[in-house]
């Protein structure tokens, strides 16, 4: 078994915010790779925080962003169980990112169950109807038109979209950094809603 050093799991506890012992196993786990620890720790916080969905939010922030400008704002509500954890830097560090997000990325949605039926019909036959076009078999149109229908969710829906600020969250989706919250401060963390303002715009 490869030697973990005390440095190493400080490094990753500073990057995971998971706790000490749960570093040293997914070390141990990983064979003394960082990389792979980090993924480890990743998928076994989304699964805890799944199970922690489960559990009521009753309480939490509504956090605002305005830009620089004065021209776009938002104001969005984020949930967790306690007044503790509401009042946790590291959960309201998570609601300011969401809001600013929010204010660049500009979706339509919180989550894919949001989004209604109709809309979603409605874009699939634009998308099959450019499918069409294509001129190929009846079966990959679907297959074109389906990937395209994931593609436009990605743009709508506030959890499916990457953060605007890529290099800060590695690329993460809100919702991978919804599950990353839960995951460190132990609660159920949930999106509620938002409002985004802009200046000319209904």
């Amino acid at each position: 078994m490869a030697e973990i050093s005390a440095k190493n799991v400080k490094a990753l506890r500073d990057r995971t915010g998971a706790g000490m012992m749960d570093c040293k196993r997914a070390l141990e786990e990983a064979g003394g790779d960082i990389e792979k620890a980090v993924e480890i720790l990743r998928v076994k916080g989304q699964a805890q925080a799944a199970k922690r969905g489960e559990r009521a939010a009753g309480e939490g922030v509504v956090q605002s962003y305005i830009h620089a400008t004065g021209k776009v704002g938002v104001l969005l509500e984020v949930n967790c169980e306690t007044d503790f954890v509401a009042r946790n830097p590291e959960f309201q560090s998570f609601a300011k990112d969401v809001a600013l997000h929010v204010a660049a990325a500009a979706p339509q949605y919180v989550a894919e169950t949001d989004v209604p039926e109709e809309a979603r019909e409605a874009e699939l036959h634009v998308l099959m109807e450019q499918a069409a076009e294509s001129g190929k078999p009846e079966e990959i149109r679907r297959k074109m038109a389906e990937g395209r229908l994931k593609k436009w969710l990605e743009e709508v829906v506030l959890l499916n979209q990457p953060h605007v600020n890529a290099e800060k969250h590695d690329g993460k989706t809100i919702e991978e950094l919804r599950a990353e919250t839960s995951a460190k401060t132990g609660e159920n963390v949930v999106i509620r809603r938002f409002q985004r303002f802009a200046i000319g715009e209904d």
